[in-house]
């Protein structure tokens, strides 16, 4: 193993003084960074805080909501509860994805394949994903929400296209530089809004199915939890957007 304590004499270096332009530069991107870490911190945080809630009610309470939703809006969707016994049901070519499922670690609604998925351990997070595929099939707009999420890892580099083609003669900021920040995270604004009324489908469907009696707080405080990690990511994209642009210039 190497030893990276080695003593190192101070060498005196004659330094050039940083302009204000380029203290404030490096100062922004050590700002940057630094919420970025954060940003990273807290999503991991949210994602063990949905995991490790408690569910709201029995997995077969759970698959009569699931029933409900999917005969009321006449889906033509497969619902499954993912362990390790049944992950061997499925192609190869979706075993990799169904992984983390059966680990209890992620659901997802895909409808290329019609199929809605949750862990076994976590039933509750289907009706979530039923939610997805309603939205799915309520009209083109719903439909666009849900697919936005496709082309925004694209948007750091078209803002940075953008800002070459609108470049200041004056060579000051011009608005997509001022504002790459907001704009990343604008981008990000439908997968949330989209994510958000996946999980109001859910909720209300559980409220319908199941009626008064039985406590919806848990199923709430679990996908609240599940929310705030897209608010989370959206914020993350708008950090990396100004980074992008703030890395273009450097070159």
């Amino acid at each position: 193993m190497p030893n990276n304590n080695v003593p190192v004499r101070a060498v005196k270096m004659q330094e050039t003084p940083q302009s204000p332009d380029a203290a404030r530069t490096a100062a922004t991107a050590g700002i940057l960074q630094a919420f970025a870490l954060f940003l990273h911190k807290a999503s991991e945080y949210c994602g063990n805080e949905l995991m490790k809630g408690q569910e709201f009610t029995d997995e077969t309470s759970v698959k009569k909501v699931a029933e409900n939703m999917v005969k009321k809006n006449k889906l033509n969707v497969k619902v499954d509860f993912i362990d390790k016994s049944n992950i061997k049901n499925y192609s190869k070519e979706i075993q990799e994805a169904l992984g983390p499922v059966a680990r209890g670690e992620n659901a997802f609604y895909t409808d290329s394949y019609k199929l809605a998925v949750a862990p076994k351990s976590k039933p509750s997070l289907i009706l979530h994903e039923l939610g997805h595929a309603i939205n799915a099939h309520k009209g083109k707009f719903l439909k666009f929400l849900q697919k936005s999420r496709m082309y925004v890892s694209a948007v750091p580099t078209a803002l940075i296209v953008l800002n070459g083609l609108f470049k200041r003669k004056d060579d000051k900021p011009n608005f997509v530089e001022r504002n790459a920040g907001i704009i990343g995270f604008a981008s990000f604004l439908p997968t949330i809004a989209e994510e958000g009324l996946a999980s109001i489908r859910g909720v209300k469907a559980a409220r319908e199915t199941l009626g008064k009696t039985v406590n919806l707080n848990p199923l709430r405080r679990n996908y609240l939890f599940a929310w705030m990690t897209y608010v989370i990511a959206g914020l993350g994209l708008g950090v990396a957007a100004k980074q992008a642009l703030m890395e273009s210039k450097k070159q």
